[in-house]
């Protein structure tokens, strides 16, 4: 601390720390848009990708199940992939968070972002 200043120089420490914390939080956010989870449903009959933000950027699905009679099935199976795409990308963003938080010194069970 600067000596005369009181607690002007811990303010700017945490000034600082407040700075590094918002440029790693960006950059954790371009992260997630990078990384790919993939959601099955159907035994992997079914595949839907998304970014660890929850971006749909891809379906696959196995021609086999294709059938008039199964429209329903068949819709559900790629609805099912979706759902778990979405939960997975939820839990790949929490746990990068999770790592971020701790890298930072932040207590545990501290949400960011704020």
């Amino acid at each position: 601390m600067i000596k005369g200043l009181g607690g002007l120089g811990d303010m700017a420490k945490m000034m600082k720390a407040a700075q590094d914390m918002q440029g790693k939080m960006a950059a954790l956010q371009d992260d997630l848009a990078k990384i790919t989870v993939t959601g099955e449903s159907g035994a992997g009959l079914v595949k839907a990708m998304a970014t660890a933000k929850g971006e749909l950027t891809g379906l696959s699905i196995d021609p086999s199940i294709f059938n008039a009679d199964d429209k329903e099935v068949v819709e559900d199976l790629i609805l099912a992939a979706v759902k778990d795409a979405q939960a997975k990308a939820t839990e790949r963003a929490q746990q990068e968070m999770r790592q971020l938080s701790e890298g930072l010194g932040l207590p545990p069970g501290m949400n960011l972002p704020f």
